[in-house]
């Protein structure tokens, strides 16, 4: 009888000590505002992305935090990830998602970077499948990657040096070995569509999902002639564009497809969330458990879809941390890969 009395009674301290933890835990959120940092300008895809996250996660937060987002675009996401890293203070009430290159240009060691990469805690990502497509307005003429190749000085729109977008624009020039292209930075997402319709580019690389959700008319219409895709990971066909070469295809060298190849590891990893190195572990830990059963929300999976377009692909943040680890590219790579995503002339293809 005492034998199952101290059972019981031990058994009831466990469930008081479990019960104010929860407590605990609950009543520091409870209150209290997250701010998500946007390494992004408001309309991207990238900023989708975010919408349909905060949509869901709260209810997944002890406490039920308020969330708001803040944008903080620029150089390529180290702005966001220099913030995050250096000012924010990790008390579990800032989350970073700066766009995926920023991770290619600690890597690579770029100016302007302040931030390890390893120190980080990461969340996880929605987007570890991409497919960016490239294509030019028809009024343009450059109806075939021959006809890119016989230009001079096309001019291919991106938002900023460093951005997903920009190098996955530089990619496709330095692939095809298009003569004097231009970059033409400054833009939003949806401004480069804008731009691409108005002649002020010629073209562009973009989601292949994006581009059916935000410009379906392109397709539909016929206004832009398309030339290539790059898979990420290659081999993972895209249902409306499976039609076309994938940019491996025009690679001359193995120096050319080790470069391809180490961006399209860093893509897989997706575009993380983050959080402040030195956040609490027990913080950290109701966030990852959050962006987790957010992930696996029936309901937030049909709203990922519906805003940004494609099917959710997530990667866990044990998987972005090993990934980050295996990231150790040939140097004759990590020097051409650095010319491609800066802003000087493209390399020799």
């Amino acid at each position: 009888m005492r034998r199952n009395f101290l059972v019981v009674f031990s058994l009831g301290g466990l469930l008081i000590v479990v019960a104010e933890v929860a407590n605990a835990q609950g009543s520091f959120y409870q209150g209290k505002t997250i701010t998500v940092i946007a390494g992004t300008e408001p309309g991207g895809t990238l900023d989708m992305r975010i919408k349909s996250l905060t949509h869901f996660i709260r209810k997944y937060i002890p406490g039920e935090p308020t969330i708001v987002t803040e944008y903080m675009p620029g150089a390529g996401g180290r702005k966001a990830a220099n913030y995050i890293y250096r000012v924010a203070r990790p008390d579990g009430l800032t989350i970073a998602s700066p766009v995926g290159g920023f991770l290619m240009l600690a890597v690579l060691k770029e100016p302007g970077v302040e931030y390890d990469i390893s120190k980080f805690i990461y969340l996880g990502a929605p987007d570890g499948v991409a497919h960016y497509v490239f294509h030019s307005r028809k009024e343009a003429g450059l109806s075939s990657v021959e006809k890119l190749r016989a230009a001079k000085g096309v001019r291919i729109g991106a938002q900023a040096v460093g951005h997903t977008i920009y190098v996955v624009g530089r990619l496709f020039a330095y692939i095809f070995a298009l003569k004097e292209p231009k970059f033409v930075t400054g833009y939003s997402g949806p401004e480069i569509d804008l731009a691409l319709q108005r002649g002020e580019v010629d073209a562009r690389p973009n989601l292949a999902d994006t581009l059916l959700r935000r410009t379906p008319e392109f397709v539909e219409k016929g206004l832009m002639d398309f030339h290539s895709i790059l898979e990420a990971p290659l081999g993972k066909k895209h249902p409306h564009f499976s039609y076309l070469p994938e940019i491996s295809t025009f690679a001359r060298s193995e120096r050319t497809k080790g470069v391809l190849e180490m961006f399209r590891a860093s893509r897989t990893i997706g575009g993380p969330y983050i959080l402040p190195p030195g956040t609490p572990k027990d913080r950290a830990d109701i966030l990852k458990e959050a962006v987790r059963k957010t992930f696996n929300d029936p309901a937030y999976q049909s709203e990922y879809k519906k805003l940004v377009g494609d099917d959710l692909a997530p990667v866990t943040g044990q998987e972005i941390e090993t990934a980050i680890k295996a990231l150790k590219p040939d140097v004759e790579v990590i020097e051409i890969y650095k010319k491609i995503v800066g802003a000087g002339p493209l390399p020799a293809p």
